[in-house]
């Protein structure tokens, strides 16, 4: 029986691994520590809000007294750590806040598991699993070969550039210290309960709506996509493993331009209404600063612990359209 931390369980990736959690292993405790924020939703875990093995904390990563207390409390043997500013555009106009939590928050929630599992021993076994993303590796060009785990660091955003400095901590703790940690590096997910600034759901509601599509530049910029379910079996998978200090590269192979992605959920939008035309709202807008061209990561290291793709994107995409 695990006791685990997830932090940023409210969110999108966060919610849809609690849930997931929690059906596959009934008898764990799960405890979910959340701020709130713009993209945290406690009715995103209404489905496991009445089971008793399940508690709720609203309260900030950085806040170490309450990590700490959180953590003695329940006896947490496992840190799942979703908890991050995720959003590009906000994190090149105000940097700041990405900073405070994505590497203070991170370091706050590493300094106190390294005081309770190795400094005291309080648990027999730990795991501080850190979820991350394919961003700090740069951007690839159109030849390139796909990411992998070896490849340096290249972060071009302020957000991918404190997701960096945050798996450096967590690699940092596990060799220095000797903190069991893994960290996986994921590429563009999807799925139920993401947020409306990403792009699949903001096209869905602007081609619902009738408004305007923005697409940044001349929408070439090209992404993987991975369901969210594929990602909490990859998770599941990293954490059942022996692999402490190991690093995973998460991807769901469907590379796609961010313009061809627009014009398929506006085609599969009048095909479920029996309309035509939703590509005439296609607005193309200025480019994103320091936007990177192309992401793609190799998962044969994931592979080799028995991942494989279960999704299929454009059937996914077509019940995410239907709801």
């Amino acid at each position: 029986m695990r006791r685990l931390l997830v932090t940023g369980g409210a969110g999108f990736i966060g919610c849809n691994f609690v849930q997931y959690w929690m059906k596959q292993y009934p008898s764990d405790r799960v405890v979910v520590l959340d701020a709130l924020t713009y993209a945290g939703k406690k009715e995103h875990l209404a489905s496991v809000a009445d089971n008793p093995n399940f508690c709720f904390v609203h309260g900030n990563i950085c806040d170490q007294p309450l990590v700490e207390a959180l953590m003695r409390k329940e006896g947490i043997d496992t840190i799942v750590h979703f908890a991050a500013e995720s959003h590009v555009d906000r994190s090149i106009e105000g940097p700041d806040l990405f900073v405070e939590t994505n590497i203070i928050g991170t370091h706050t929630l590493l300094k106190v598991a390294r005081q309770l599992w190795i400094e005291e021993g309080a648990v027999d076994d730990h795991r501080f699993h850190h979820v991350s993303t394919d961003e700090v590796y740069g951007a690839l060009g159109p030849n390139d070969p796909p990411f992998t785990e070896e490849t340096p660091y290249a972060p071009n955003s302020p957000y991918s550039a404190s997701k960096a400095s945050s798996d450096h901590l967590v690699r940092a703790y596990n060799r220095t210290y000797g903190l069991k940690t893994s960290i996986s590096n994921c590429s563009n997910n999807y799925g139920p309960y993401q947020d409306e600034e990403k792009l699949i759901p903001k096209t869905i509601q602007r081609v619902r709506a009738g408004e305007p599509i923005p697409v940044y530049g001349d929408g070439s910029n090209i992404r993987d996509w991975l369901h969210v379910e594929d990602h909490c079996r990859a998770i599941e998978l990293i954490l059942n493993a022996e692999c402490a200090g190991e690093v995973f590269n998460v991807g769901g192979g469907e590379q796609w331009s961010n313009l061809d992605l627009v014009k398929l959920i506006c085609q599969k939008i009048d095909e479920q209404r029996g309309t035509e035309g939703s590509e005439r709202l296609i607005t193309f807008v200025e480019d994103r600063k320091g936007h990177d061209w192309r992401y793609d990561v190799d998962c044969g290291k994931l592979m080799g612990l028995g991942y494989e793709v279960e999704v299929l994107f454009v059937e996914k995409l077509e019940k995410i359209i239907s709801l």
